[in-house]
């Protein structure tokens, strides 16, 4: 899992619809691709599900789907094409059963005007029906008078998919401060009710705190004055660090590199401010060995600082640079992996000393380029998690590659499955941008 310390969101708002998701309007251009884009492959449909618990499920059908926020463009410096799901299947990722969601088939308008972006923020069920929701942020009109709107929207699972129109997210006003725009969502169960709720940066170091389940118009279950925070950015995923039954989250001091904090969910929420973490580019959290909880690595380009068994942790260091940093348990034994990203990609193994320098398993992808991470998670149902990786060159070539997780570790030869985001543009895609 990892906690990402991104660039500033692009801040965007939906008109919110009178009774949730509904149809595409009629005027839009069908996105069902009439001619496919060269070498891909060809399309199938999204299995029809039944609801699920397997995160990143967004047609429920019991198998996790890949969410892709970089397309590959038609021409250098286009618009962007919008973002990009592929569904998953008993053996992996299916890189045919694929679908666009684009600002034009699915955005809701505000002040008559369709978004023109759609980027990723977050996934997780908000509604507790089995399917995996998208946040997702956008571009409205604002005139910077007074607070902006709100830049966030849901985009609702269902057993075929992501198919109905997006509704905004409600921030009650009470909620709110400031006049920043309400980003980083970062979904958790962070007062162990059993529904997800919502972490939104809110103004200085405050956050807004969305109680779940969310309705479909929207709203969550209740929402409260901000809570003080350590810091500006909250951001995910979250996990239960403490064992006490609620999610945790890290919450950054700032942008880009510096300090970081643990804060502890409980029965108000995510308010108790726990351990202190070290100044960094990037924090993967995991449990890498050396302790019963969860640890911390915390990523700069002079080595990677560890922490073991959190909230009182065990200090460490990995002499490896790693200003992007992921986890996963790619060989089933309970323990994580640690990916260490920027100029190359490398797996540190987990084991009961901990994080070793040992004998890194480097990953080769199959094209040349600029490669990062995109997700681990276990895709194939074995129980073990897959990497799943992007190489982009330039804005109109990349190629995607998972790697299986085995008995032995993540095998970073031959990739299980490889496609290109190119697969998402045709000819009547590409029109409804």
């Amino acid at each position: 899992m990892r906690v990402r310390a991104a660039g500033a969101l692009v801040a965007g708002v939906l008109l919110l619809t009178a009774c949730g998701p509904g149809p595409a309007e009629p005027d839009a251009p069908d996105e069902t691709p009439g001619r496919e884009t060269a070498g891909a492959p060809p399309l199938l449909p999204v299995p029809r599900g039944g609801g699920s618990d397997v995160p990143d499920d967004f047609n429920g059908d019991g198998h996790r789907d890949l969410v892709l926020n970089d397309l590959v463009k038609q021409q250098s410096h286009a618009d962007d094409a919008g973002i990009g799901v592929v569904y998953g299947g008993p053996r992996g990722l299916v890189p045919g059963a694929r679908q666009l969601i684009s600002p034009v088939r699915q955005g809701a308008r505000t002040a008559g005007q369709l978004p023109a972006v759609f980027d990723v923020a977050a996934t997780c069920d908000l509604d507790g029906d089995g399917f995996t929701d998208l946040v997702v942020t956008t571009d409205p009109p604002y005139d910077g008078q007074g607070q902006p709107p709100v830049p966030l929207q849901l985009l609702f699972g269902s057993p075929e998919g992501l198919t109905g129109r997006a509704v905004k997210l409600v921030i009650p006003a009470r909620a709110r401060a400031g006049k920043d725009w309400p980003d980083r969502p970062v979904c958790g169960d962070f007062d162990d009710d059993g529904a997800q709720d919502l972490v939104v940066h809110a103004s200085g170091k405050q956050l807004s705190y969305l109680r779940g389940p969310f309705t479909r118009r929207g709203t969550a279950r209740s929402a409260g004055v901000p809570l003080a925070a350590p810091g500006n950015v909250p951001v995910g995923p979250a996990v239960d660090i403490d064992r006490d039954g609620t999610d945790d989250l890290v919450v950054r001091a700032t942008e880009g590199e510096g300090s970081a904090s643990v804060v502890h969910g409980g029965p108000d929420g995510p308010v108790r401010t726990g351990v202190l973490l070290p100044s960094g580019a990037d924090v993967a959290l995991g449990r890498f060995g050396m302790g019963e909880a969860l640890d911390a690595a915390v990523g700069t380009r002079n080595g990677t600082a560890l922490r073991y068994d959190l909230p009182v942790p065990t200090r460490a260091t990995l002499p490896s640079p790693g200003t992007l940093l992921d986890t996963g348990d790619f060989d089933g034994d309970g323990l994580s992996e640690l990916v260490s990203g920027g100029s190359s990609l490398r797996v540190f193994h987990g084991s009961a000393k901990g994080l070793s320098a040992a004998g890194p398993v480097t990953v080769t992808p199959p094209a040349q380029g600029t490669t990062r991470v995109l997700a681990a998670g276990d895709f194939d149902g074995d129980g073990r998690d897959d990497l799943a990786v992007r190489t982009h060159r330039g804005e109109r070539e990349d190629t995607v590659a998972v790697y299986p997780g085995t008995k032995t570790g993540l095998l970073a030869r031959e990739p299980a499955v490889t496609f290109s985001t190119s697969a998402f543009l045709s000819s009547r895609a590409a029109r409804s941008r």
